[in-house]
């Protein structure tokens, strides 16, 4: 039985204050660990390190050019001890990356509890024009060895179906998306959330920034579409144990045990023509199996060239 038990931890950072923003997960952390020593994983929201305030509150001039870091760098470095310390995969929001030339990225990390970078994913479709952050430009997942393979998604990316189809076809079987929301729209995206879930037969763990950062409502989705767990608007943490055999049973079986998307895209997407993706089909993804085979997904393979490397 495969199983990842998680905390999302949803909380508000200190406005603009890193140092004390730090202090507070660095907190979360640690109590996470001592209050739940089977959890394996923690999640907090979208730019979460950065220190980002509520928004329409004061906000400091330039700030993300004043928030920006490199990575790796001093904050992956403290990460990278902190994961070690208490033995936990660390997804810590996101953070605001200045690269090399300058360019800023909002950007999703996982640390390992070795303490390295296990992945590093630059946000495809930010907000815009409300988020000022470069696009990122290839999607990225990660393996927790003798569990599975774990999709990276932020916020707004869910309202595109492209970012959780890749993920799904990169072998992903849990998405993690960090999100920042703070209207009214919350709504939408708990709907894109639980057809994202759907459609690609994978778990969507979506934790948002709670009271007076975000509008909270963060929610743990099974492969099913079904809610497993939802959050109010204050501060909370959702714990849970995803089975990830269930995402091999229902792509095996079904959703319901009748609906395996999965099995048909495999079945017929060669024939389909894309136009709106230059004219080409889809691919079978390398783990996919038929249904009837009796063990389950293959162990995913590296994605081949040119679709690109897990991580940019």
């Amino acid at each position: 039985m495969r199983t990842l038990a998680i905390a999302a931890v949803q909380t508000a950072p200190v406005p603009y204050d890193l140092d004390a923003t730090w202090d507070r997960f660095a907190h979360q952390v640690r109590t996470v660990r001592d209050v739940f020593p089977h959890v394996r994983l923690v999640v907090v929201p979208e730019l979460f390190l950065a220190a980002e305030g509520p928004l329409l509150g004061e906000h400091p001039e330039n700030w993300m050019e004043k928030a920006a870091v490199p990575v790796p760098g001093p904050l992956t470095d403290r990460l990278g001890d902190l994961a070690r310390e208490t033995g936990l995969w660390l997804v810590p929001g996101t953070v605001f990356e200045r690269t090399e030339d300058g360019t800023i990225h909002n950007t999703a990390l996982a640390i390992s509890p070795e303490g390295e970078i296990a992945a590093t994913y630059r946000k495809v479709f930010p907000w815009q024009p409300y988020e000022q952050a470069a696009p990122g430009h290839r999607f990225t997942v990660f393996e927790i060895p003798g569990i599975g393979r774990v999709g990276l998604a932020i916020c707004y990316d869910g309202s595109f179906p492209e970012t959780v189809r890749q993920l799904a076809w990169l072998g992903a079987e849990v998405v993690i998306q960090p999100t920042l929301t703070t209207t009214r729209d919350r709504e939408m995206e708990q709907v894109c959330a639980r057809a994202n879930a759907w459609t690609n037969q994978v778990y969507v763990v979506n934790v948002n920034a709670s009271d007076p950062a975000g509008v909270g409502a963060s929610l743990i989705v099974d492969p099913e579409g079904t809610v497993r767990q939802q959050a109010g608007g204050g501060e909370e943490v959702l714990v849970d144990v995803l089975d990830l055999d269930a995402v091999t049973r229902v792509r095996r079986y079904g959703s319901a045990g009748i609906n395996r998307p999965w099995s048909q895209l495999a079945r017929y997407g060669s024939s389909i023509e894309l136009p709106m993706y230059g004219g080409g089909t889809f691919r079978t993804p390398d783990w996919h199996e038929e249904p009837n085979e009796p063990h389950g997904p293959k162990e995913p393979k590296e994605p081949n060239e040119p679709h690109g490397p897990k991580e940019h």
